[in-house]
């Protein structure tokens, strides 16, 4: 935008509001819907991980790929969760949490916890984290563990914001990438 575009935009009443800016905003329809929107969002390749956490009843845990790391000082993350998750209510009980980032030998495990009403952990392997007791589970190229300093409202989900407390990495394992509706593994480096 050009300086005189700015001051174009700006109201003189508020200096430096744009003139709606100040207006509640009115309902209207997006010039997209649900699936382009998906299918826009997919477009942007991501790691899968395996969030996991205690439950009344043992460990608990779901896939999850919107994860990012927020910061290196201090050392935080972030995750969302649907507001419909049935993991939801131990994450925030327990308020402690293990990022598990997937190997690509590990893409049944994404199926495996995304599914509700099985046994998610029928036959993972897993130990507890040394920093925070949450399991951590075997053969991922990596995990975060740490404490959840902040819940954020955001539509149809939760943010998470977590406080890293331990890592862990394997660099000779690859990751599981999700891209398009899709698995896929890294084929070479650029």
């Amino acid at each position: 935008m050009s300086p005189d575009t700015a001051t174009h935009a700006t109201s003189p009443a508020t200096p430096g509001v744009a003139p709606d800016a100040a207006a509640p905003a009115a309902a209207h329809t997006l010039p997209f819907d649900d699936r382009s929107y998906r299918d826009v969002m997919g477009s942007f390749a991501s790691g899968v991980t395996v969030i996991t956490t205690q439950g009344l009843d043992g460990p608990v845990g779901f896939t999850c790929q919107s994860f990012y790391s927020v910061s290196i000082d201090p050392p935080l993350v972030s995750f969302s969760i649907a507001r419909t998750s049935r993991s939801l209510s131990a994450v925030r009980a327990h308020g402690r949490v293990v990022v598990n980032f997937l190997s690509a030998q590990q893409q049944h495990l994404s199926g495996q916890f995304a599914r509700s009403g099985t046994d998610k952990w029928q036959g993972v392997e897993w130990t507890p984290s040394v920093s925070n007791g949450v399991p951590t589970l075997e053969g991922v190229t990596g995990w975060v563990a740490g404490d959840i300093e902040r819940e954020i409202e955001a539509g149809d989900h939760l943010i998470f914001l977590v406080r890293v407390s331990g890592i862990s990495t394997d660099p000779d394992r690859a990751p599981l990438l999700f891209y398009r509706g899709a698995y896929r593994e890294l084929e070479y480096m650029i």
